[in-house]
């Protein structure tokens, strides 16, 4: 396998679907505009059923043994752009809805309404990823991943060697 450097070219959302043209398209272009589809595409669909995405993520989150608020406002400030803030609205959300409780320690659990919900929201979830991955094999996606990965990984190191 030869790793081939090309000479970037400016983002063309119209390039030909060859070789040396992608392979000269900027990464960051690229995974910005599908971050920003896929998102999109989650929230969108989420809004559909009343729900957000950090909602989503807190609910399952807390599934069985339940979760502090701290920990879970830890655990998932900063994901994809959401501040520590928004999560602890959301679960302020989820327990006005009666979909969470917390109990006599501060940690947050489902409730029946809560359990129906995610089973709700997961039944769209999986729609949702069939949509995004039509076409798409298990082994092209996980490459991608991979891809992905390293670059993140290059560039972190790159970093800290300026």
């Amino acid at each position: 396998m030869t790793n081939r450097t090309a000479s970037v070219k400016p983002a063309d959302p119209n390039a030909p679907d060859d070789f040396a043209a992608l392979a000269a398209q900027p990464v960051g272009y690229w995974s910005g505009v599908a971050h920003d589809a896929v998102i999109r595409h989650i929230r969108d669909g989420m809004a559909g059923v009343d729900i957000t995405q950090p909602q989503w993520w807190i609910l399952n989150q807390v599934a069985g043994a339940g979760r502090p608020r701290g920990e879970l406002v830890a655990r998932l400030g900063g994901t994809i752009g959401v501040e520590p803030d928004e999560i602890g609205r959301a679960a302020d959300s989820l327990l006005a809805r009666g979909w969470l409780t917390a109990d006599d320690r501060g940690a947050l659990r489902l409730t029946d309404a809560g359990r129906a919900a995610k089973a709700r929201t997961k039944e769209l979830v999986d729609r949702m990823r069939a949509e995004i991955h039509e076409g798409i094999t298990d082994e092209e996606y996980v490459g991608a991943l991979r891809v992905l990965r390293r670059m993140i990984h290059n560039v972190t190191a790159a970093r800290g060697a300026a």
